[in-house]
């Protein structure tokens, strides 16, 4: 963390957008690639190459690894969103992509050297038969699951398994003498992309989506009825640090809010082919006023979202302009258990805007492009954004926006660069702020497990020496936080993420949100309304 100051700290995001945008579709080719795809010297080139290495090389060589580097180097040549997915990794992605996966449904931590519960998923096997956080789960089909060699992969092989199957777990529970047994049938458990909607007034409703998966279009249609139910005539849809996803989810969350008949995007691919994407009169918003969250970390899914309903007229775009991503890839599996997203197409806003930033001096320049925002005022001001002219464009209703790098949005608001509220939001999305309040959580864990909400909140105080405590504890990790201006923000995020281990995401929302600059701009306007 030394060159924090440099860096910025949101160059961890860089890789997260590699999500990117891309077709739901794959394509299998079979290990015979060359009698699949023609002749070609080439290809044969560069398989005798591993052969000659295979069985002649003097030392063993592991030629897998040879075989990734060399994917690895061939697509880094090629643009900064085309990626190579190990077999070691394909699960674990199309898990987040696909929304579900197959277990007992429990976050935990190699805690202590015994698996220890942070929260249960909501509908999950083990929140149905009672495991609550702080659980140790000290056996599972009578094989132990305790002592210091324990790693997280060989813990999730024993959780996981076919769909109902039964494990049997015995469980420490704090504050209990004894065992207990628990018989968890495995079931589908969902993956939320949808972190929470709730009504910040009597008519503005918030709904936040983390990542554009096969199950958003139905999580998200469900939020905005239950909002409209409740009263709500204004959504925020807030798509902060969305890295994007499918791009069929993208259309349909853009499909709820526009009328019928009206173009969401078109894509080009290398021999010109367009395919134009339009709405159905099936969209349960297609009325009230809009406004749509974007930050620079907002990539691929999220801006064919904000930029549908920028170039439709349709809304308010607020916040920082977003990542810049107009790719689309597709998965592509490579037999032997791994899988390549390839680039096959970029994609255009309604008014014909390409929002990709240039990559052609490599994905190192790519970055630092993402990067120099921060040293060139962008973050704090709208009129620092280098704008062509040859890149105006014009919606129906004659408002001017531009391509050429991501959405501008509408109303700007500006971001905090202080290194202190940086350190913050750092430990907050890369898992030390989650870490710190769980080990505070264990020093008591039947004292909170037995609390309401209305409990939690007028008993739970963060002090001081807890707010020290955090500073000592991110300073042993390397990470140094300053806190001498923002006590009090960190107070609240630390009470937020306590709320989230103990009633769930939407009551961390809430509480991150009370003093969220873009949200009070939003209650501003939809004032005026």
């Amino acid at each position: 963390m030394g060159g924090y100051k440099k860096k910025y700290l949101p160059i961890f995001f860089a890789v997260a957008v590699a999500i990117g945008i891309f077709i739901g579709s794959k394509l299998n080719y079979s290990s015979n690639t060359t009698s699949l795809l023609g002749g070609n010297a080439k290809k044969e080139k560069l398989n005798r190459l591993i052969d000659y290495i295979d069985y002649e090389y003097v030392d063993s060589i592991n030629t897998d690894s040879i075989v990734d580097v060399t994917v690895n180097s061939i697509l880094e040549n090629l643009d900064p969103h085309s990626v190579y997915i190990p077999p070691s990794e394909l699960e674990r992605v199309n898990e987040s992509m696909k929304g579900d996966f197959v277990g007992i449904g429990v976050s935990f931590y190699n805690y202590n050297d015994s698996i220890t519960v942070s929260y249960t998923l909501p509908g999950g096997p083990s929140e149905k038969a009672g495991i609550k956080g702080g659980d140790r789960i000290i056996a599972a089909d009578n094989k132990p699951l305790t002592g210091a060699n324990l790693i997280d992969d060989s813990i999730t092989s024993q959780l996981k398994g076919k769909i109902n199957t039964q494990v049997n777990l015995k469980v420490k529970r704090p504050g209990v003498k004894d065992l207990i047994d628990f018989k968890v049938k495995r079931a589908t458990v969902a993956l939320k992309s949808v972190d929470a909607y709730y009504m910040l007034t009597d008519t503005l409703g918030y709904v936040k989506i983390n990542r554009f998966a096969e199950s958003t279009p139905a999580e998200f249609k469900n939020a905005l009825n239950t909002l409209k139910r409740k009263g709500a005539s204004q959504i925020i849809l807030d798509l902060r640090d969305n890295p994007g996803g499918y791009i069929s989810a993208a259309e349909q969350v853009a499909d709820q809010f526009l009328a019928d008949d009206k173009l969401i995007l078109f894509t080009k691919n290398k021999t010109g082919k367009i395919e134009k994407a339009f709405t159905s009169d099936d969209g349960v918003f297609q009325e009230g006023r809009v406004y749509v969250l974007i930050n620079e970390n907002s990539a691929s899914a999220s801006e064919i979202v904000a930029g549908a309903l920028q170039d439709n007229d349709r809304g308010d775009i607020v916040g920082r302009r977003s990542f810049g991503k107009g790719l689309v890839q597709r998965e592509m599996e490579l037999g032997d258990g791994s899988a390549v997203r390839l680039t096959i197409a970029r994609y255009y806003t309604p008014t014909g805007r390409s929002i990709q930033r240039p990559y052609g001096e490599g994905n190192k320049a790519y970055y630092e492009d993402y990067l120099s925002r921060y040293k060139n005022g962008e973050m704090q001001s709208i009129d620092s954004i280098s704008i062509a002219d040859s890149l105006r464009y014009v919606t129906p209703k004659g408002k001017v926006v531009y391509g050429g790098g991501g959405i501008i949005p509408d109303i700007f608001i500006p971001k905090d660069t202080n290194y202190e509220k940086e350190a913050i939001n750092y430990a907050l999305r890369t898992g030390f702020m989650n870490r710190f309040v769980f080990e505070l959580l264990e020093k008591n864990r039947p004292y909170y497990n037995k609390l309401t909400y209305k409990q939690f909140n007028e008993e739970v105080v963060i002090s001081d020496a807890n707010i020290l405590e955090f500073v000592n504890y991110t300073g042993k990790r390397d990470l140094k936080i300053r806190v001498r201006d923002y006590k009090e923000d960190l107070k609240r995020y630390i009470k937020a993420v306590f709320a989230q281990q103990l009633f769930g995401n939407t009551i961390f929302e809430k509480l991150i949100n009370e003093e969220d600059a873009a949200i009070q701009k939003i209650k501003e306007l939809s004032r005026e309304e």
